[in-house]
């Protein structure tokens, strides 16, 4: 009787430490509820989904996410295309930069949707499983030749390389390397904005590459 008194002591003593150590995260800002255009990109059976950033807010985030996804001809869609975007209905991006695993809404598209792309799925449902990558576009770096990289820690010896955004003129750029030898996350380049030939060269003696995604456009003011 003594052992289950202690025990039950013991259980109440912790199941009100755990209460105790729940953080409250503050309110989600409702101006961040906006279609946030998207890409997606793919790595062996993995798909990523990456926002595509500007430097005005709703969109002033750099997200990567992992989406669950069990259909294997979507998995060969995203495989196969050189370019995956989705335009997703409104939803609000800070529960990605809180790490949440929410389910959204978008219609996708082979091409970029916002210069005429394709519409493959309509309406699709979308399970943003895991958090990556998240930084907002605050504080950026000056726009220079010097071009500074975040890695993304997958399985063994495979990296995600995420180009950090600097103030216009930038670029978003992320390359998947399977590392053979050590990688600098710090290069120059002949440009503020070189092509996308070129950063890859950068990474060239790192290991296997794939290259995930570039942009410029959106980022040249």
């Amino acid at each position: 009787m003594r052992l289950l008194f202690t025990l039950l002591l013991l259980l109440l003593s912790t199941t009100a430490f755990a209460e105790e150590e729940k953080v409250e995260l503050p309110p989600l800002d409702p101006s961040y509820n906006a279609v946030h255009p998207m890409a997606l990109v793919n790595r062996g059976s993995s798909i990523f989904a990456i926002n595509l950033p500007s430097y005005r807010s709703p969109h002033d985030l750099q997200v990567v996410y992992e989406v669950k996804n069990s259909n294997v001809a979507f998995l060969s869609f995203v495989k196969n295309a050189d370019m995956i975007t989705i335009k997703p209905q409104k939803f609000n991006i800070q529960h990605l930069m809180r790490g949440d695993e929410i389910t959204i809404t978008a219609d996708i598209y082979e091409g970029d949707y916002r210069q005429g792309g394709t519409l493959i799925y309509e309406a699709k449902q979308l399970e943003l499983d895991k958090q990556l990558y998240a930084r907002e576009l605050n504080e950026l770096s000056e726009s220079s030749q010097w071009h500074e990289y975040d890695m993304i820690e997958l399985n063994g010896t495979e990296r995600i390389y995420v180009h950090k955004i600097q103030k216009a003129p930038s670029f978003n750029h992320l390359i998947f390397v399977d590392l053979v030898n050590a990688c600098m996350q710090k290069v120059r380049t002949s440009k503020r904005v070189p092509p996308e030939n070129e950063l890859t060269y950068k990474f060239i003696n790192c290991g296997t590459l794939k290259p995930l995604f570039y942009d410029s456009e959106s980022l040249l003011k």
